[in-house]
């Protein structure tokens, strides 16, 4: 366990602790008991030396471990990236956290990282003490388990839900990983009476700046797409050939995210959820990144609230559309375009009839069959029409422009090699749409200003400089700085 960096003494004294900032980062398995816990489990502390403990859950799973009833394994926020892991590993893991491995092999999950399938398994093994089939088979047994819980969907959609192709199979794992069957854990809420539609609870690591994330969310919200209402922020979807619209929206009481879906989007639940929490950036560590980048007193601001998150996005390609059209203009004008294109070019949700929410963002496909003139239609300059569909005409022909690369660097060069994408296009792209977390776009003004001292911007290579010793969390730090921007600037 020495190469996981977990230490028993320290894991023990976190244990008897049962501190929520603890939560997700370890597991323990008690051999008396033969279940594992989360930190924050209300049952006694077991004694020191019935206590393994592990990185993650699924090398619980594999040492024979059942999840605990009682705190709910599979209610814990996702592993940190902070817990020593390397590069590769982190990435695998938000890569199979996106369904790499729901449709793919672990070869192609290696092929994609550039590794070998051999290596990778490895390392897997080495930082995380399980296979990366065995984190993915995890991954799926703990969301049906919720959904079991949380919805009323008949065993055998929980089962297609969750990724597991016939029921057989299903109950196999789950008999494996609970010792019971899936129909045991159904519970009913009080009243015995079930919401219209599906609410599931995604966790995440406190403390979540919502407050901060709406208020960027909102001025940016598409209109007919996307829309920030209250404290929710709502859009439409379509995937897989279902489409919808989804609320989330934050329950402080339990340190989760409340996302409602429709009743109908049963077989594509899973990707959902995952999309959300990568949109939203829950199963980001907040508490250990600020601690890292507010040592340093240019970003010590005191306006920035705990909890800031990157916010990502739902859709690659939609994101990168935006973040073209928001070239040169300002973020209202940005909002404007977008809105312009989704009317135009997009398509009617056929159950948004009447709502304010009734566009679906037109497709990859659909552009690249256009012209760059007509596209620039909407308001925008022949060039960047081009520019537009030569991305979608990418997109839709299988380019790796807007998939997972190595590193920023070659998602910079994968996305500047397209005709009108500079450098600050990409590594904003890269920072919100590819989830890179290092992504610093320096020749963005606001960046630029929020370090100046005597009003003046910096110049793009002073910041560049600058930053170096924020990796790697560097597009945390454009949040931090932008954040400090629109309340005012003022450090601590």
């Amino acid at each position: 366990m020495l190469s996981m960096n977990l230490e028993r003494d320290i894991c023990y004294r976190a244990l008897k602790t049962r501190d929520r900032r603890f939560d997700g980062r370890f597991f323990t398995g008690v051999t008396s008991t033969g279940v594992y816990c989360r930190p924050v489990c209300p049952a006694r502390t077991p004694k020191r030396d019935n206590c393994r403990f592990f990185p993650h859950a699924a090398a619980a799973a594999a040492a024979g471990f059942r999840p605990c009833r009682r705190c709910r394994p599979e209610a814990a926020p996702g592993t940190p990236a902070w817990q020593g892991a390397s590069a590769t590993v982190s990435r695998a893991l938000r890569l199979i956290e996106g369904g790499a491995l729901d449709n793919g092999g672990v070869n192609d999950l290696a092929a994609s990282l550039g590794v070998g399938a051999r290596h990778l398994r490895r390392l897997f093994d080495d930082h995380l003490g399980a296979s990366p089939l065995a984190v993915a088979m995890t991954r799926r047994i703990h969301f049906a388990k919720r959904l079991l819980e949380e919805t009323d969907l008949p065993v055998l959609q929980v089962a297609l839900s969750s990724g597991f192709h016939n029921a057989r199979r299903f109950n196999d794992a789950f008999r494996k990983s609970f010792d019971c069957t899936p129909g045991s854990v159904r519970r009913l809420p009080a009243g015995g009476e079930r919401p219209t539609g599906i609410r599931l609870r995604l966790s995440y690591r406190s403390p979540l700046a919502w407050d901060a994330m709406i208020r960027y969310l909102g001025p940016r919200a598409i209109p007919g797409v996307e829309q920030v209402q209250g404290q929710a922020y709502r859009r439409t979807f379509q995937l897989d050939g279902v489409e919808g619209i989804l609320s989330v929206s934050q329950d402080r009481s339990r340190d989760c995210m409340v996302l409602q879906l429709p009743a109908g989007v049963a077989p594509v639940i899973f990707p959902i959820a995952e999309r959300v929490r990568r949109f939203l950036d829950l199963s980001a560590d907040p508490a250990e990144i600020e601690d890292q980048l507010a040592s340093d007193p240019d970003l010590a601001f005191s306006n920035v609230p705990r909890g800031l998150r990157v916010p990502g996005a739902w859709d690659r390609f939609e994101l990168a559309v935006r973040a073209i059209l928001g070239q040169q203009v300002t973020v209202k004008g940005a909002t404007r375009l977008s809105g312009r294109l989704a009317e135009r070019f997009g398509t009617k949700l056929k159950t948004g009839a009447g709502s304010d929410l009734h566009l679906l963002f037109p497709s990859p496909e659909r552009l690249a069959a256009m012209s760059g003139t007509k596209i620039a239609s909407i308001g925008i300059p022949a060039k960047r029409g081009e520019t537009i569909r030569a991305l979608a005409r990418a997109v839709a022909a299988g380019e790796p422009v807007l998939e997972p690369a190595s590193g920023v660097e070659q998602a910079v060069v994968r996305l500047t090699a397209l005709p009108g994408i500079g450098d600050w296009t990409a590594r904003y792209i890269a920072m919100r749409a590819l989830r890179e977390p290092d992504a610093f776009p320096a020749g963005d003004l606001g960046l630029r200003k929020a370090l100046s001292a005597d009003g003046g911007p910096l110049t793009a290579a002073a910041l560049q400089r600058r930053s170096e010793s924020w990796k790697p969390w560097r597009a945390y730090a454009a949040m931090r700085l932008w954040t400090s921007l629109s309340n005012g600037k003022d450090r601590s």
